[in-house]
C-alpha cells in the first residue's frame, strides 16, 4: 500500500512538473519580454555564447583526437555534447524571436561598457571575437592541433580553465541583466557546471604536472 501511493504521489508530481513546464511556457510567450530587442543581453548572449560554446566543442574534439587518456577523452566529450546541445537551444531562441544569428556590433556589446572598456584597454576590442572572456587565440589552437599525448592533454586543460572561467563570466551577465526566464535559466546552469568542471580541469592538470606553457 505504501509503495502504490509512493508512486500515485510521483505520478502527480511529474504531471504537476509538466504542467508547470507548460504554463512557464505559456507564460514566457505572452510575456512582454517574450521577444527581446536585437541589442538586449538576451539576443547578445545567445549569439556570442554559441561562438564561445563552439570554440570549446573545437578544443575538446582536438584533444579527443590527439589523446589515448580516457579521462581527458570523457571529459572532452562531455564537454562536446553538452555544450553543443546548449548552442542548439540559444540558436533556436533567435530563430523563434525571428532574430539573425549574428550582428553587426562587436561581441560582448550587450555585456555593457564595463566589459568594452577592459577590452579597448587590452586590445581585444579590435581583435572581434578575441574581446570575449578566455577566447583561445589561433596560436595556441594551432599549439593543440600540433601536440600529441600527455602535452595534448595538458595543454587543453591549460587552455580550458581560462575559457571556462571566461564563459561563468559571461552567464553570469545575462544571470543578473537577462530579461527572459529561459535565459536566465540556461545562464544560471552554465555557471553552475562549468564552475564544477573548472575544479574538475584544475585537478587533472595538476595530475598531470600542470601547465605546458
Amino acid at each position: 500500500m505504501t509503495r502504490r501511493v509512493t508512486v500515485v504521489v510521483a505520478l502527480l508530481v511529474a504531471v504537476a512538473l509538466a504542467v508547470g513546464v507548460l504554463l512557464g511556457s505559456v507564460l514566457v510567450r505572452q510575456s512582454p519580454y517574450a521577444v527581446p530587442a536585437d541589442t538586449s543581453v538576451d539576443a547578445g548572449f545567445a549569439r556570442d555564447m554559441q561562438a564561445h560554446h563552439g570554440q570549446a566543442v573545437e578544443l575538446s574534439r582536438l584533444v579527443r583526437d590527439r589523446t589515448d587518456d580516457e579521462a581527458v577523452r570523457q571529459l572532452a566529450l562531455d564537454i562536446m555534447l553538452t555544450q553543443d546541445n546548449q548552442a542548439g537551444q540559444m540558436a533556436g531562441w533567435l530563430e523563434t524571436w525571428g532574430l539573425p544569428q549574428t550582428s553587426d556590433q562587436p561581441p560582448m556589446t550587450w555585456a555593457g561598457t564595463e566589459h568594452q572598456h577592459a577590452a579597448a584597454a587590452s586590445g581585444d576590442a579590435a581583435q572581434g571575437l578575441a574581446s570575449m572572456p578566455g577566447w583561445v587565440s589561433s596560436a595556441d589552437l594551432a599549439r593543440l592541433d600540433a601536440a600529441r599525448g600527455v602535452d595534448a592533454e595538458r595543454l587543453f586543460l591549460e587552455l580550458m580553465i581560462p575559457h571556462h572561467q571566461g564563459g561563468v563570466k559571461m552567464a553570469q551577465i545575462a544571470v543578473d541583466a537577462a530579461q527572459g526566464d529561459q535565459v536566465r535559466a540556461l545562464a544560471r546552469s552554465i555557471v553552475r557546471s562549468q564552475q564544477a568542471e573548472i575544479t574538475v580541469l584544475e585537478d587533472m592538470l595538476a595530475d598531470r604536472g600542470g601547465p605546458l606553457s
